[in-house]
């Protein structure tokens, strides 16, 4: 599996994740949301070069222009509720995508910092013989992404799997490798932490982001 750490080389990536990891910035909740969705941007455009294209005859007013346009069939798949305004970041750019949900939470065992991933909703295309792209913000654990792409594969077998993500950790990228087909997966994040805490939150990662895009839940 590839992983491409956008990060590693310079570019507005790193001012807009400056301004996402920043505790204070974060209060202004629209841009932070903002910034969320410029990040799908730039990832799906980095995606947008490794897609298959066409050749197709464009008429303009004043004669014909071969443009090379997408050929691939891409289905973006959200893990609610953090991924929403990452995927719009990627519908904006890749505009005639199918659409997927997915609903994956965290339950707690009872006062212990121990927790399972559950899915409680799926709406999704068939997805045979299509690119996936799958988009969560944060990639900790991977157990979401894991137990989302699982849910996704119901709906068939896709020609090549995206994952992408704002941050991820190494032991996160571990599980999507032992868990999603390692040669048609690639995957992408915006920066790697290499820590996780005690409640398996990125360290020094950005906080809780589906709090900071929506507010605090009880």
């Amino acid at each position: 599996m590839e992983v491409i750490n956008l990060c590693e080389q310079n570019s507005l990536v790193g001012q807009f994740m400056s301004e996402v990891r920043d505790k204070e910035l974060q209060q202004e909740r629209l841009r932070f949301r903002t910034n969320i969705q410029r990040l799908g941007q730039i990832m799906a455009y980095e995606i947008s070069k490794r897609l298959n294209y066409t050749t197709s005859n464009v008429a303009t007013p004043l004669g014909v222009k071969p443009c090379n346009v997408l050929a691939d069939r891409v289905v973006l798949a959200t893990i609610l509720r953090a991924g929403l305004p990452f995927h719009e970041g990627f519908l904006s750019y890749i505009d005639g995508a199918d659409n997927a949900f997915v609903s994956a939470y965290r339950k707690y065992f009872p006062k212990t910092d121990d927790f399972v991933v559950h899915i409680e909703y799926i709406a999704s295309p068939r997805i045979d013989g299509k690119t996936l792209v799958i988009v969560d913000p944060m990639l900790a654990t991977g157990s979401s992404m894991d137990l989302a792409y699982q849910a996704l594969a119901t709906k068939g077998t896709p020609a090549h799997i995206h994952v992408a993500s704002v941050i991820a950790t190494p032991q996160a990228i571990d599980l999507i490798r032992q868990r999603l087909p390692e040669q048609k997966t690639t995957l992408w994040t915006c920066d790697i932490d290499d820590e996780l805490n005690e409640h398996s939150y990125i360290i020094p990662g950005l906080g809780d982001c589906g709090d900071l895009l929506y507010g605090e839940k009880e």
